[in-house]
């Protein structure tokens, strides 16, 4: 009986891998949003709705936890310039894998004097 649930096991991994789309994929998927997100930010923050975004980089990240019982979140990240109005920034965009959510977080924030 261990022999046949690992097959039934490896069987259903191998359909899970097959059937879920490359990191490549995901990535390409994802830039128009995070785009978006970057430009919304930028637009406000930077007082420029002519403002334009462009996609400096991108890494596809793995969760931190994974296992056959669990699962972390995996996530498409960006950074993403925008310019306009003689100003420019950077921000990092995360979006959730699987969701339409993607969050615009700019890298100076965390170290700014409170």
């Amino acid at each position: 009986m261990t022999h046949l649930r690992r097959l039934v096991m490896l069987c259903a991994a191998a359909v899970m891998v097959t059937a879920c789309p490359s990191q490549t994929q995901t990535l390409a998927s994802k830039q128009g949003a995070a785009m978006e997100a970057a430009l919304q930010r930028g637009r406000f923050e930077l007082n420029c709705p002519s403002a334009t975004a462009t996609v400096l980089s991108s890494d596809f990240i793995q969760p931190a936890i994974q296992g056959p019982w669990v699962g972390g979140l995996q996530r498409a990240e960006y950074t993403v310039g925008v310019e306009g109005c003689n100003q420019r920034t950077t921000f990092v965009v995360l979006c959730q894998v699987g969701t339409d959510t993607c969050f615009a977080a700019n890298p100076q924030d965390q170290y700014r004097p409170r």
